[in-house]
C-alpha cells in the first residue's frame, strides 16, 4: 500500500510520461494483461490511455488491471491512469519513506 507521500512522488514521475498502452473497444484481454504485467516488471511505472470509442470507465479499467497484475493504482486523470509495481529484478524507482 502506498503512502500519500509515495503516491505524490509517483505522480510527479508519471506527469511527463506518455501512455504506452491504449484500451480500445475490445476492452481488457488476457494478452493485454500479460503485456501490462511485462511492462510493469520492466519499467515499474506505466501510463495507460482509455480510448473514447471503448465506452469503459478509466478508473474501473485501472482497478481491474491493478488487481490482475498486483500493481498499485496511482492516479486517474481524464481518460488516462497510472499504475506502479515494484520490479523484482529491475528496481529503478526509490520511493520516499
Amino acid at each position: 500500500m502506498l503512502t500519500g507521500k509515495q503516491r505524490s512522488y509517483l505522480k510527479g514521475l508519471a506527469n511527463p510520461m506518455e501512455p504506452i498502452f491504449q484500451v480500445g473497444k475490445n476492452g481488457i484481454t488476457e494478452n493485454f494483461i500479460k503485456q501490462v504485467d511485462e511492462a510493469l516488471e520492466a519499467r515499474e511505472l506505466i501510463k495507460v490511455k482509455v480510448l473514447n470509442n471503448s465506452y469503459l470507465n478509466p478508473k474501473e479499467v485501472a482497478l481491474e488491471l491493478s488487481e490482475s497484475t498486483r500493481a498499485e493504482f496511482v492516479q486517474s486523470i481524464g481518460n488516462k491512469f497510472v499504475l506502479y509495481r515494484e520490479s523484482k529484478e529491475n528496481k529503478k524507482i526509490q520511493l520516499p519513506q
